[in-house]
């Protein structure tokens, strides 16, 4: 028999409001006669049998503020030296990825490279920033350097010095020589550890870090807000601790970001208003000052190079893919020794480096590629800074996987192509009439332009649909998703060239140099470099026509004339849109094609361009956003192409 609830819920409160229990509770008991509580007011673990001690200090910064840092000592441990990660992420879930008596479990996870700090019986020390966790402070997400963005005289500068000071005082198994490293936030902070660096500093392992903000990291892409990362700043600056998730109200993210309309009208509704952040970034959509003075790149490369760095980069990184490269480019000619500036480059995504890498995706590579670099370069290069009695290490400038022929290359500089006997040219690949691609220039008399209708109401997915949320299932891969379902659109437009006879090996940043026209008067231009698979594999049927994205990115159209300053496009007008996709280190294989595709939309990872100019499109309205017909064009004098980073032999 079914009742009503409401029925059920009158009759439940009426029976609970006459019986004695309600209208009479018992009578405390009497004191003295409360049973003791069976909980230690202090509980003394007993640790004989560990490998480890561990230590939770909090320790004190120049500005009286206290850090808190979880210091891991091997039993036995003396001159050892310290290995130290500064982490928004909390310290202690770092140092406690298990219970055991052993250290390997314990530091077995995300920003740990397990294997090298036990094996090289490292003393490990894990600190929360400033603001985040057990530490005290205000928490700003990438706290600027002291100067005209922070007035304050701390920054993570001079946090990273006065705990590096700490540790050499207070750690008395060390032997004095600190290291740092960190992946992604975590890599950021290596990289403000070098600006007016502790002695005792001895190397620095920035590790896919986030390094420019809007130009192509974390926050922006040329311009093109990468709203999936909205969720990130949420978690990050709503609580200390972060235990305050991100809702959704769709299983399909495609779904969520499409109701609300935009990305300020999304943040409206999850109340990021109330973020410092977020409304930096709502007042600052463009490449301000705001921005440049972050830069990390451009603030390394007016510093002194006192402390050796190896920057390691992941090819698809989908989270930081521009930083370590530009980190690179900004101090590799300043290392006139070649002592100070290492770059290591692996077919990974953001952070694999320290965790499985034979394969991402769909793609093999025939080891375990990660594996790889941390025991046959990582280690040995932290050994021979951070050990006493340790050899030079045999690292080679650049550490450079080739994608396609799956072999590690080790390089002089970057982009070199090869060890000796090569250079690197940059070599146009024209879309042509026909949807086709190839390295001879356009003829007269074939067609001009290529169109496709961009409606904002129908943006093409970043991925095949569901979309989860960004790092949800399939996020780390989605760089080496099959781009098919894309190249089959009306609203994408995809130049193939013949199948290849030859090897056609890059190295470098391909540069996107389209020349384009919208009806509107603000675009999109997504330009992806894509390697097609022969139509069968063997030994992989699966892989069958596979279309592999080897470099792509977005370039916001209202900056095409200036970066910092947004202007209108002149409607169906051919202009010039040109911009860096990210490095890439790959051969295209005999029996493959090259592809080049061209849309408008990246959705929802980017939020949409409404197509007609406004101000700010973080506040765009629903009426905004109109149908547009894109033109890309390949006559001769107005060809479009992709320039290639050529590797030929001299």
């Amino acid at each position: 028999m079914l009742l009503n609830r409401g029925l059920i819920s009158v009759l439940a409160v009426s029976i609970l409001a006459a019986s004695p229990s309600a209208q009479n509770p018992p009578p405390r008991p009497p004191a003295g006669q409360t049973l003791p509580s069976e909980t230690p007011a202090t509980f003394q673990p007993r640790t004989e049998s560990f490998d480890y001690a561990r230590r939770d200090v909090m320790v004190p910064m120049r500005d009286g503020v206290r850090l808190h840092t979880v210091i891991l000592v091997p039993k036995g441990a003396r001159g050892a030296p310290v290995l130290l990660t500064r982490t928004p992420y909390d310290a202690t879930a770092l140092t406690t990825h298990a219970s055991s008596t052993h250290l390997g479990p314990i530091l077995y996870g995300y920003d740990n490279a397990t294997d090298v700090i036990v094996e090289g019986g490292y003393i490990r020390a894990v600190q929360d920033v400033r603001g985040k966790h057990g530490s005290e402070g205000d928490y700003v997400m990438n706290r600027p350097l002291h100067g005209p963005l922070n007035p304050t005289p701390v920054d993570h500068a001079t946090d990273t010095y006065d705990t590096i000071d700490w540790l050499v005082k207070n750690v008395p198994e060390s032997n004095g020589k600190v290291g740092i490293l960190g992946v992604s936030y975590d890599g950021f902070l290596p990289l403000m550890a070098v600006v007016n660096p502790h002695p005792a500093l001895k190397v620095s392992v920035p590790m896919n870090p986030m390094v420019d903000g809007w130009m192509g990291d974390d926050w922006f892409h040329n311009g093109a807000f990468r709203q999936q990362m909205m969720p990130y700043i949420h978690d990050q600056e709503a609580t200390r601790t972060s235990e305050l998730p991100w809702w959704t109200s769709h299983y399909d993210d495609y779904d969520t970001y499409m109701e609300a309309g935009s990305a300020g009208e999304l943040a409206r509704r999850h109340g990021l208003e109330q973020l410092g952040f977020w409304r930096k970034i709502v007042e600052h959509p463009s490449y301000d000052a705001f921005w440049r003075e972050q830069a990390m790149d451009r603030i390394l490369a007016g510093q002194p190079l006192h402390v050796p760095m190896m920057l390691v980069h992941s090819l698809w990184d989908q989270e930081d893919i521009y930083g370590a490269p530009a980190v690179y480019k900004a101090l590799e000619p300043k290392d006139t020794e070649n002592d100070k500036v290492f770059l290591v480059m692996g077919p990974w995504h953001h952070g694999q480096e320290i965790r499985e890498g034979s394969s991402l995706g769909a793609i093999k590579f025939n080891s375990d590629t990660a594996l790889y670099f941390r025991q046959e370069i990582l280690r040995p290069f932290l050994d021979r800074y951070l050990k006493d009695d340790a050899p030079k290490a045999d690292v080679a400038p650049v550490t450079a996987f080739e994608t396609g022929t799956n072999t590690w290359r080790r390089l002089p500089a970057w982009p070199a192509g090869c060890a000796t006997g090569c250079s690197v040219q940059a070599t146009p690949l024209y879309l042509g009439a026909g949807l086709k691609a190839g390295f001879a220039a356009p003829k007269s008399g074939d067609a001009a332009f290529d169109e496709y209708v961009s409606d904002p109401s129908k943006p093409v997915p970043y991925r095949l649909r569901p979309n989860q949320p960004a790092s949800g299932p399939g996020w780390a891969q989605w760089l080496v998703e099959d781009q098919r379902e894309a190249s089959g659109r009306p609203d994408v437009v995809a130049f193939v060239s013949d199948v290849l006879a030859a090897p056609v090996k890059i190295s470098g940043q391909p540069m996107a140099n389209l020349i384009a026209s919208t009806s509107g008067t603000d675009a999109d231009w997504v330009v992806k470099l894509i390697d097609v698979y022969p139509d069968e594999v063997a030994g992989q049927p699966s892989m069958g026509g596979f279309q592999l994205m080897v470099a792509g990115d977005i370039f916001r159209g209202r900056y095409r004339e200036s970066l910092e300053t947004p202007q209108p496009i002149a409607s169906d007008e051919p202009l010039l849109y040109r911009f860096a996709l990210p490095t890439a280190n790959h051969v295209f294989l005999p029996g493959h094609r090259l592809m080049v595709q061209v849309q408008s939309t990246w959705f929802p990872l980017y939020d949409r361009n409404p197509q007609t100019f406004v101000p700010n499109i973080f506040l765009a309205k629903p009426g905004d956003f109109r149908k547009a017909v894109q033109r890309v064009y390949h006559a001769p004098g107005q060809a479009s192409f992709v320039e290639l980073p050529l590797v030929t032999m001299k």
